[in-house]
């Protein structure tokens, strides 16, 4: 249950008010918006909410229970703030929006209603349409850890250890052509092992996809260029002469974190779990079954 403040409890419990809907928008970059269906400027809390080309909020239903409340919200997209090229980018994409009441006439006087996240985001007819989910989306999400030969830890991150700053781990290139929407002919890795780069991950750092990250799937060499295979369509956003720098991928098996990374310690598989095919298959005559290590 909601406590109010007293005087907009009061203010609430008029007849005539002067209240208004505000949303602010946080992106994963750190950019934040802020947009009101009022018709002038309000601020408070650090942040400016505009009354044009901001977003329009649909009914939110109430219900009981664990279940992920969904709402929805309009914009135009001709803001100046929210731009197609941004969505289509994935710019937006698992942002906080909060929902807001406010009391326009003294903005001191507001209630915090919703911390959603941006879901599916539909645009048609120069209007998007973006799925608000309520904070029960984080109940679907997967949580510990399952047993399986592969790593499970992201290269780089803090359960995996590698430096990937390392000039031995890291690359830098620009664009010289594209082979197709997902892959992108570059130049800049001459010094690099083929195949160095398959399973790492690219940021731009030029062009129309500056600060976003790709994951790479392949890196081969076609004569004196090297190609990269990206797990999204990039070939609608990079032009020749932008630039990324790439990291070194790792396939999530035990010989690429010995061999490559020489990080075995940190190795967060079980590379050692008998396959289904030695499960599931009878004993035989002259099996080892002392209690000992199956697979070496």
């Amino acid at each position: 249950m909601r406590t109010l403040d007293i005087g907009f409890a009061t203010h609430i419990a008029q007849a005539e008010t002067t209240l208004c809907q505000c949303w602010k928008l946080i992106r994963g970059d750190g950019l934040e918006l802020g947009f009101t269906d009022h018709d002038r400027r309000l601020s408070f809390a650090g942040t400016d909410y505009l009354p044009t080309h901001g977003l329009d909020g649909g009914a939110v239903p109430a219900r009981l229970g664990a279940a992920v409340q969904t709402s929805e919200v309009l914009g135009v997209l001709t803001s100046e703030a929210i731009t197609e090229d941004d969505i289509l980018l994935g710019r937006y994409d698992g942002a906080v929006v909060e929902s807001w009441r406010v009391n326009w006439a003294d903005p001191g006087q507001r209630l915090l209603l919703r911390r959603d996240t941006i879901g599916e985001i539909v645009r048609e007819e120069g209007v998007f349409r973006a799925e608000l989910r309520s904070a029960q989306q984080g109940l679907n999400a997967t949580h510990g850890r399952i047993y399986q030969r592969l790593c499970d830890a992201e290269v780089g991150d803090t359960r995996c250890g590698v430096a990937l700053e390392t000039p031995v781990l890291q690359g830098f290139a620009t664009v010289t052509g594209m082979d197709g929407p997902y892959r992108a002919v570059v130049t800049g890795l001459e010094g690099f092992a083929e195949g160095w780069f398959g399973f790492g991950v690219a940021r731009w750092s030029e062009g129309r996809r500056l600060g976003l990250s790709d994951a790479v799937i392949s890196h081969t060499r076609l004569g004196a260029a090297d190609v990269l295979g990206f797990a999204a369509r990039i070939g609608d956003w990079v032009v020749v002469g932008d630039t990324l720098s790439v990291t070194a991928g790792c396939g999530r098996r035990f010989a690429s974190c010995r061999d490559k990374f020489a990080n075995a310690v940190n190795f967060r598989g079980f590379p050692h779990i008998p396959g289904s095919d030695y499960v599931l298959r009878h004993p035989r005559q002259g099996d080892a079954l002392d209690g000992q290590a199956v697979v070496k």
